[in-house]
């Protein structure tokens, strides 16, 4: 009786000794490192595009793992100027982040300048070979890597189907950004294929709402007119007063993202923009998981969207051809 009253104090003995040391030694165990994401979009923070792109995103590297609060802190700073677009680069830098997202050619050329050390992963970016972000597609080689936004030569698909939806169009304004590579080399690989379509092409920049509006209206006074707009943070901004300007003078165009006939253009057509930044949340992810942006290669879109407006089809005394609907991904009645 006495040996098995002492076995019990013995076992109650070490039950409370268990107690004690466990709680002990779970807070001895490390706690999950805070890591820091920094999100640079060249677009205002009220834009509905820039906050699905963002919102894609976050909620990719929700589903990786990576929860706001709990093992990451993200960083978001929107700019629609290329004077702020400095700034903002800067201020995500000094806060040195274990990675930044961003997209489009300014906002990787503000932060490549404000630092060459930290991991930038961008999206819709043309040509980043060019401008000199990358060393190859296959091996970036540097801080940097990401999703190539086209091939140039998509923007003579643009042409293309110009002319198929408004055969009668001969001469096409083309609006870009000049000082961007897209802008150049977009603009060139329209002006190739244009002898072959029966078409002049002539190149307008893009800079402020009222130049637009003159170049558009002075453009339009011709007959037999079209317009084409390749892709950059600018004409993205001010894309409502691009599609109104195009509407007043009956100007049938063509865009390079879906967003853009969602808002009454015409014809559109170029990659998934919400699929790349999703994409690109996965380049965050295996970064901040140990592996380095020399070693992932620049990637392609893979998805591509064509979207008709109908609505606008008919305000401009269009009959889409039903090839071209049959082909379409959206069509907006």
């Amino acid at each position: 009786m006495q040996f098995d009253l002492l076995k019990r104090r013995e076992f109650v003995t070490l039950l409370g000794g268990a107690v004690v040391a466990w709680p002990l030694a779970a807070r001895a165990q490390p706690r999950e490192p805070m890591r820091r994401v920094g999100i640079l979009t060249p677009l205002a923070e009220n834009d509905q595009e820039g906050q699905a792109r963002v919102s894609a995103s976050v909620q990719e590297l929700q589903q990786l793992g990576w929860i706001a609060g709990k093992n990451v802190t993200i960083d978001y700073r929107w700019a629609n100027s290329p004077e702020t677009m400095r700034r903002r680069a800067a201020e995500l830098i000094a806060l040195a982040p274990d990675v930044i997202l961003t997209s489009s050619s300014p906002a990787v050329a503000a932060l490549l300048e404000a630092s060459r050390t930290i991991p930038i992963v961008f999206a819709l970016t043309a040509d980043p070979v060019a401008a000199g972000y990358v060393e190859s597609l296959a091996r970036p080689g540097g801080n940097t890597t990401g999703f190539t936004a086209f091939d140039y030569s998509i923007s003579g698909k643009w042409l293309e189907l110009l002319k198929e939806v408004a055969p009668r169009v001969a001469r096409v304004a083309v609006l870009r950004e000049a000082a961007a590579a897209a802008g150049l080399g977009m603009f060139s690989a329209i002006q190739a294929l244009a002898p072959s379509v029966g078409v002049e092409v002539r190149p307008f920049d893009v800079r402020d709402a009222g130049e637009i509006e003159r170049t558009v209206a002075a453009f339009a006074e011709g007959p037999n007119t079209g317009l084409i707009v390749i892709s950059s943070p600018g004409a993205t901004s001010r894309r409502n007063l691009i599609i109104e300007f195009a509407a007043r003078h009956r100007l049938p165009a063509v865009y390079n993202f879906r967003f853009w006939a969602d808002a009454g253009g015409l014809i559109s057509y170029g990659p998934d923009t919400i699929d790349l930044f999703r994409r690109a949340a996965g380049y965050v992810d295996r970064i901040l998981r140990g592996e380095k942006p020399a070693d992932l290669p620049v990637q392609a879109p893979t998805k591509y969207e064509l979207a008709i407006n109908l609505k606008t089809a008919k305000a401009l005394g269009l009959e889409v051809p039903p090839t071209l609907l049959a082909r379409a991904d959206e069509v907006i009645e």
